[in-house]
């Protein structure tokens, strides 16, 4: 959410930020609200002091005897509890206007973060590793015979309809052990708390990090009111809602391994073959709470630490920093990282690392408290895949497919598979 002071102070800096996301100037329509808003408590606070005084008066003219001054004060007196009564009502309607409107306002952009449309406007910032050349025509990953009986789709039809499927033997074996990897190395070598979360989650919870009320279509809810989270983001980041930590008790960073959950709405047509797309799958999330001085330090940090697994399972990758028009709601800058998928020809984002600054910070309530003394500060929010696993788990056996339908895995998976190394043609580890 944004600071309606900032807006005060210099509306034309968040106009121009508003049109860098696509959308027209804001400021007058806030800036409306606000001044309707202020203006009904200034007279509620008026009405209220008027009503005191005559309140005290009341009793005295009571005392001298003076029944027409008594009667003319109590009417006063009642008048000035109806206006106030509605002034109130004014100025609660005027701030929940306010509220819903800056709820509904997108993040302001970083001011280098490039400028565009939509997808086409990214900016890649750099490549790892070479996508193999075959000597045959590689094929995407539902198509591969090592995996056609360990990846149902049929069943997974029968079982909740499109978009789903279901794992089993040695594939289910190496989705696990792809998630354990994630999480162990996450955990050993990046310095991250592992942290395990509820799927479901209060309304609150899905505002505070900007899932609702603008996206409420994008995800699931229950007949009871909560919230199937769509990453684990909704979780971690909601740990600190409401709290006020410490500055030495920053940064905190935390991971978990979850069930997302999403509708996919808007998306008919897209990616319909496979698991590219699907409305229940896994994720190893990353969440950092910093301190406001080294958020964007702490952004290139939680970049590097998903390119390290992808660089340990010797998958080919690209990163790129996302334009203004393909950017999250939440996001000030967001960096992607893409990974080659030969079976598409084509590279896929499998990890979107976002630095929020205040923005979910202020929905929550979430701040900390100088370490030199000073009013309490808003903290700073980051967010990213550490990574996506179905698809890691594409982008392991489409980039290890052999000519006999075989996939060779990549080492680091060896210890959690038994030593085993590939996935045979038949569908079984070796």
């Amino acid at each position: 959410m944004h600071d309606i002071r900032a807006i005060r102070e210099a509306p034309e800096v968040f106009d121009q930020a508003m049109q860098r996301r696509g959308l027209s100037s804001q400021s007058a329509r806030i800036l409306a609200i606000d001044s309707a808003r202020r203006e009904a408590i200034r007279a509620a606070e008026d009405a209220l002091a008027e009503r005191n005084a005559a309140s005290k008066q009341v009793g005295a003219a009571k005392g001298r005897g003076d029944e027409a001054e008594f009667e003319r004060l109590r009417a006063l007196v009642a008048a000035k509890k109806d206006e106030l009564a509605g002034l109130e009502e004014q100025a609660r309607i005027e701030d929940a206007r306010l509220r819903d409107l800056l709820m509904a306002l997108p993040n302001l952009p970083l001011p280098e973060v490039p400028d565009g449309a939509d997808e086409d406007d990214n900016v890649e910032l750099h490549r790892r590793g070479t996508p193999r050349s075959f000597e045959f025509a590689p094929l995407e990953h539902y198509q591969l015979p090592a995996v056609r009986n360990g990846m149902d789709f049929e069943t997974a039809a029968k079982l909740s309809g499109a978009r789903y499927v279901v794992l089993s033997g040695a594939v289910a074996r190496l989705h696990r052990a792809l998630a354990q990897f994630m999480l162990d190395t996450h955990v050993t070598e990046n310095g991250l708390s592992e942290t395990w979360t509820p799927v479901l989650v209060r309304e609150e919870m899905m505002l505070g990090t900007g899932q609702l009320p603008k996206f409420g279509e994008d995800s699931y809810q229950t007949t009871e009111g909560l919230w199937l989270v769509p990453t684990a983001e909704v979780t971690l980041t909601n740990i600190v809602n409401g709290l006020t930590l410490e500055e030495a008790a920053l940064p905190r960073r935390f991971v978990a391994h979850t069930q997302c959950f999403r509708s996919e709405a808007g998306s008919a047509g897209r990616d319909t073959a496979g698991m590219l797309r699907q409305h229940q799958f896994e994720k190893v999330e990353m969440v950092s709470i910093t301190h406001p001085d080294t958020s964007r330090e702490e952004l290139d940090r939680m970049t590097g630490c998903a390119e390290g697994i992808l660089d340990r399972l010797g998958l080919p990758y690209r990163t790129v920093v996302l334009s203004t028009g393909d950017m999250g709601f939440g996001a000030q800058r967001t960096h992607d990282i893409e990974v080659w998928l030969p079976g598409q020809n084509s590279y896929r984002e499998i990890s979107s690392v976002s630095l929020c600054g205040d923005f979910q910070a202020r929905r929550m309530s979430a701040r900390f408290r100088p370490e030199g003394g000073g009013k309490p500060e808003f903290v700073h929010t980051l967010n990213g895949s550490g990574l996506a696993v179905g698809r890691c788990l594409i982008a392991v056996l489409e980039n290890g497919q052999q000519a006999d339908g075989s996939v060779n895995l990549p080492e680091v998976l060896h210890p959690y598979l038994g030593g085993k190394s590939r996935l045979g043609a038949a569908g079984g580890l070796e």
